[in-house]
């Protein structure tokens, strides 16, 4: 293979590292152990994958051509192989390969496993947008590498994106027992409820700057990409469960938070009731819905979710715009605890959280009248700046990350 055979990827490559934005790194940046010989990334599309590959190689290596970037998509990958390359790499010393799109390569899990295992001092870095694809393949790597996660962007970040505060992450447990104090420090620098109103529409995804106007039309086109493309790659499914996929979303974006009667989903998508918990659970990994089941979620054991949310409030002004101000609320909390922590359905409130902590959600009005006397019980509160006691300002649960 010539040097000319690579020109085009090394000219694509050089021209992202180009004007990848350095203003803002997501939470993940910090948190990976860059020095591992495998490392994915996984996550929903569009929450930044791509830009954290190319923030690291422009920080890590004042010569960019010590590292390679390539997409896996691209059309040179219609005429060669993923192990073309990586000889090409080893003939010149080149020994962090960041790869992005991996999904879209055939057999990716196989050809990752054998670069690992061939080129003993190649480094290399794997993102892709399926959630469902990465996971369904683990198995395959699990020895090999080391996979994060990267959430949509929480409130927090999304101050700091928009350049108006650069705040710490909090814990769980420090938010619940510091709130007061650290509401005292925020809310003085910022009119913090509107910027919290604008990221319930627009905030999860980075590329809303991007958008504009758009952001929601974009959002959707991105769900549609999911259901399209994600979903094939991951299960051996027909054009008619990809329709099935789509008329499930749209029935529950129509009636979020949806309590389901899986017989009536099961009549309505005329499908089984397996395949339909299946697609519930795929969406769920996709990032397009949260599911909230009376125990913890095991997407090897499928059970029936009690209540079925869409995946972010963003998703919600797209698909669901004249949804109540209450799920909006539910699923902001959900969203962003379910990130860092373990969230059922209880048999009193709306959210048990780590098995411990009881939480109710609801506007300045809302009282303890329905968790009375449960012990480690807290109220979530929208439309306020500070809380008290076991009140807790609802947009505070955006800084856990």
């Amino acid at each position: 293979m010539s040097l000319d055979e690579l020109q085009s990827l090394q000219e694509k490559y050089h021209k992202k590292l180009s004007v990848v934005d350095m203003s803002f790194k997501r939470y993940l940046y910090d948190r990976i152990n860059w020095d591992a010989r495998m490392i994915g990334i996984k996550g929903s599309r569009g929450v930044g994958k791509t830009t954290l590959l190319l923030q690291r190689i422009k920080l890590a290596f004042a010569n960019p051509d010590d590292a390679f970037y390539v997409s896996l998509d691209d059309l040179w990958f219609q005429n060669h192989s993923l192990d073309e390359l990586a000889q090409w790499l080893n003939s010149r010393g080149i020994s962090h390969l960041f790869l992005d799109e991996v999904h879209k390569y055939p057999l990716w899990s196989r050809a990752l496993k054998n670069l690992y295992d061939t080129y003993s001092e190649l480094n290399v870095v794997y993102t892709g947008s399926s959630m469902l694809e990465i996971d369904h393949s683990k198995a395959d790597l699990s020895r090999r590498q080391t996979l994060y996660t990267l959430n949509g962007m929480s409130f927090r970040e999304y101050l700091e994106f928009e350049g108006v505060a650069k705040l710490p992450a909090l814990s769980l447990d420090d938010l619940l027992a510091n709130h007061i104090v650290t509401a005292m420090e925020i809310v003085p620098k910022m009119k913090v409820l509107r910027h919290f109103n604008d990221y319930l529409r627009r905030g999860c995804y980075p590329f809303y700057k991007d958008s504009g106007a758009d952001f929601l039309l974009r959002l959707e086109e991105t769900a549609q990409v999911v259901l399209e493309m994600d979903l094939p790659a991951v299960e051996e499914v027909t054009y008619q469960t990809i329709q099935k996929a789509k008329s499930l979303l749209m029935i529950i974006a129509k009636n979020v938070p949806l309590e389901p009667n899986i017989q009536t989903l099961v009549s309505e998508l005329e499908t089984t009731r397996d395949l339909c918990l299946k697609l519930l659970y795929a969406l769920d990994r996709a990032g397009l819905l949260l599911l909230l089941t009376n125990e913890p979620k095991s997407y090897k054991h499928l059970v029936k979710p009690k209540k079925i949310y869409l995946g972010n409030t963003n998703l919600m002004h797209s698909l669901s715009p004249s949804a109540e101000v209450g799920t909006q609320r539910e699923t902001f909390f959900l969203n962003q605890v379910g990130a860092v922590a373990e969230v059922v359905m209880p048999l009193k409130g709306d959210f048990k959280v780590n098995g411990r902590h009881l939480f109710e959600v609801g506007g300045s009005g809302k009282s303890f009248d329905q968790i009375a006397d449960v012990p480690d019980s807290y109220l979530a509160i929208d439309d306020v700046e500070f809380g008290y006691g076991n009140r807790i300002p609802l947009w505070m649960f955006g800084l856990l990350y």
